[in-house]
């Protein structure tokens, strides 16, 4: 949305389309996407490594959705591996996505619709510009949060998982407690740095390998670190931010409204597309 906001504006047929985009992924992709996982796992036709691979399709929560259907019908050994390669690979898409959007699918995009539309054109009432579709329909305004709103936003987020690892799992103990304020610490060292490079480098990327350096051989702590932060179920700190997304869903329903049902349908075939493809690249390379 940034990219295609700052090159084309928000009140355009690109800003408009990318929205609805943003909308359907958060209003139905992760049902959508953990349906599909899950079904697919069932199978039995692809290693469930190639699936957790799969999975890091650059969507946090579809991410979180597609690893759990996938990691609940394998062994608890298996499981554990599924939702660490899916958040790897998930780094990975949300780090170099950036970029490959940038310079590679926006440009095949743009070059796409100038050779295709003469040929194809616009023959439907759907595909004409919605001029209706205002500003005052769609929240882009995204407030800016200082230190003491991120950190109060950490400790909220760190709070509620917290209170879903001893629901869901039984799990409260000074253990979870200290492996918390880790997981806090490595979110604020990481946003620190990347402030100090002026976020040449994706937040996410550097709050990674702050955590990945504190549980490595270089790292004299390593062994505490890992004890302490896995006695924390991944599902349990995703939780929140799944909580947080269904919050923020009601603002955008005026301009999903708007959209049509085809983009929709458009989005599910992108999603599903993107899981399939890195699903048998995966399985090609296992």
């Amino acid at each position: 949305m940034a990219i295609i906001g700052e090159r084309y504006g928000m009140d355009s047929p690109e800003g408009r389309g990318v929205l609805a985009e943003y909308l359907t992924g958060t209003l139905f992709g992760a049902l959508f996407i953990a349906i599909v996982a899950g079904f697919i796992a069932s199978l039995g036709i692809f290693h469930p490594n190639s699936l957790a691979m799969g999975s890091g399709i650059g969507s946090g929560s579809m991410m979180a959705a597609a690893a759990g259907a996938i990691a609940a019908q394998q062994t608890p050994e298996v499981a554990k591996e599924v939702m660490t390669l899916a958040a790897a690979s998930n780094l990975i898409t949300t780090t170099i996505g950036t970029y490959f959007t940038l310079f590679i699918s926006l440009p095949l995009a743009v070059w796409g619709y100038r050779v295709l539309e003469p040929l194809i054109g616009r023959t439907t009432k759907a595909s004409m510009t919605d001029e209706g579709l205002r500003h005052s329909d769609v929240s882009l305004e995204v407030p800016e949060l200082g230190w003491a709103g991120k950190i109060s936003a950490w400790l909220a987020a760190g709070a509620l998982a917290l209170i879903a690892n001893y629901v869901g799992y039984k799990t409260l103990s000074a253990d979870a407690f200290t492996g918390m304020g880790i997981m806090i610490f490595c979110a604020f060292v990481g946003e620190a740095l990347c402030n100090l490079i002026r976020r040449k480098i994706p937040a996410v990327c550097m709050v990674s390998l702050v955590a990945m350096f504190l549980t490595s051989p270089a790292c004299p702590w390593a062994a505490e670190i890992a004890r302490m932060t896995s006695s924390i179920n991944m599902l349990a700190v995703i939780t929140p931010m799944l909580t947080f997304a269904g919050l923020s869903i009601a603002k955008d329903l005026p301009a999903f409204r708007r959209l049509g049902w085809r983009i929709v349908l458009v989005s599910f075939l992108a999603n599903f597309g993107t899981f399939i493809g890195a699903v048998l690249i995966a399985e090609m390379f296992h």
